[in-house]
C-alpha cells in the first residue's frame, strides 16, 4: 500500500469481481444493439479500459473531456474540453465515469448528449457517492457506492497523482499539503 493512503476502501480483487458482474448485466440489456460506450476522462481510463474488455458483445468506444474539478473541489465551471468523435443520433449509449460525485458534471453531461437523440442513454459508474449528490441523477449500473471521502486510484486521483493504483483508497491527510 501507498505510504499516503490511510486505507484501501475498494480492493483490486474487489474491483475485478465487480466489472465482471457489471459486463454481464451490459451484455444482456445490449445484446444486438452495439452500443457506444462513453468515456469521461481522464479518470474513467483505468475502468473504462477493464470495462470494455470485459464485455463480450459488438459494441464502439469514444470519449469526452468534462470538467468541473481542480484538485479536491468543484469549480462550479463545466467545460466541455473534448467532444464525441461520433454520431450518436439513434445509437444506445452507455456513459462510463469514474465516481459520481456532486452529479453535476454528469447531469449536463446527460443533457447535453440527450440533445443529440441517441436511441438510448445509461449510466455506469464504478463508484457512486450518493451523500455528496447535488442533483437527481442516478446511475442505471453501479460497482460500489462509498462513503463521502475523498478516494484515489485506479484512475482517480489528487493533482493527477495515484491514478496508477490498482485499488481506490482513502488518502492521509498529509498527502494535500
Amino acid at each position: 500500500m501507498h505510504e499516503l493512503i490511510e486505507r484501501v476502501l475498494i480492493s483490486e480483487e474487489q474491483i475485478k469481481t465487480r466489472i465482471a458482474q457489471m459486463a454481464k448485466e451490459l451484455e444482456a440489456e445490449y445484446k444486438d444493439k452495439n452500443p457506444l460506450f462513453v468515456g469521461l476522462l481522464k479518470g474513467v481510463v483505468v475502468f473504462f479500459a477493464d470495462m470494455f474488455r470485459a464485455v463480450q458483445i459488438p459494441c464502439e468506444l469514444d470519449f469526452m473531456v468534462v470538467s468541473s474539478y481542480h484538485g479536491t473541489e468543484s469549480t462550479g465551471v463545466i467545460n466541455v474540453k473534448k467532444d464525441l468523435d461520433a454520431d450518436i443520433c439513434g445509437r444506445h449509449v452507455v456513459i462510463l465515469e469514474d465516481i459520481i460525485d456532486s452529479g453535476r458534471t454528469l447531469s449536463y453531461t446527460v443533457e447535453y448528449l440527450k440533445s443529440r437523440k441517441p436511441a438510448s442513454l445509461k449510466i455506469c459508474t464504478l463508484l457512486d457517492k450518493p451523500d455528496r449528490r447535488e442533483t437527481d441523477l442516478i446511475a442505471d449500473y453501479v460497482g460500489f457506492t462509498i462513503p463521502n471521502e475523498f478516494v484515489v486510484g485506479y484512475g482517480l486521483d489528487f493533482n493527477e497523482r495515484f491514478r496508477n493504483l490498482p485499488y481506490v483508497g482513502v488518502l492521509k491527510p498529509e498527502a494535500y499539503s
